[in-house]
């Protein structure tokens, strides 16, 4: 006869005794946070060990703070900045008169009147085009319009709300950007 507690995980009953307090208080602070309730009775539960990490529900998205406007070459285009010290400063600057030009085959570039801040900067991945960059040792914006990668200095602003097609235009041209919201 086999043993329950020798039996592997997948055919054991979920609950072997009932939960502790410490253990109730423990899966409903989970299932309140999005985790599945099977990884937090095995977390709480002693002799239990969950089948993998436990892992959000929901993708945890930047927080945004407020909507801008780019107008250049006969187009007008928005972008949603994050909540960051960087993206802040920017928005601070605003309205602001720009150039905005073509650099490598990736990316469109704009000098900013003054460097902003790099507080709480760092890595980051989930690099996509239609990022809103700033590249902090040259003090200009960088708008994505194709596949990039994180590099030292570069902190991401916030994300053009309708994709980098606006971008394709080729050239060099002034650039106004607004505040929406």
């Amino acid at each position: 006869m086999i043993d329950h507690h020798t039996r592997p995980l997948l055919t054991r009953p979920l609950l072997t005794r009932p939960l502790s307090r410490r253990g109730l208080i423990g899966t409903a602070l989970a299932v309140a946070s999005g985790l599945t309730i099977g990884t937090a009775v095995a977390q709480t539960q002693p002799g239990l060990a969950p089948a993998s990490k436990p892992v959000a529900s929901k993708a945890l998205a930047p927080e945004t703070i407020m909507s801008i406007r780019f107008a250049f070459s006969g187009q007008t285009f928005t972008a949603t900045l994050f909540d960051t010290p960087s993206a802040r400063d920017f928005a601070s600057m605003l309205p602001l008169d720009l150039t905005i030009s073509d650099y490598a085959t990736n990316e469109k570039i704009a000098y900013l009147p003054r460097k902003l801040t790099e507080q709480g900067s760092g890595p980051f991945d989930n690099e996509a085009p239609g990022d809103l960059c700033y590249y902090a040792p040259w003090g200009n914006l960088a708008f994505f319009y194709a596949g990039y990668r994180w590099s030292r200095g570069l902190i991401r602003l916030g994300r053009l709300d309708a994709g980098p097609r606006p971008l394709m235009t080729r050239g060099e041209f002034p650039l106004r950007a607004d505040r929406l919201s």
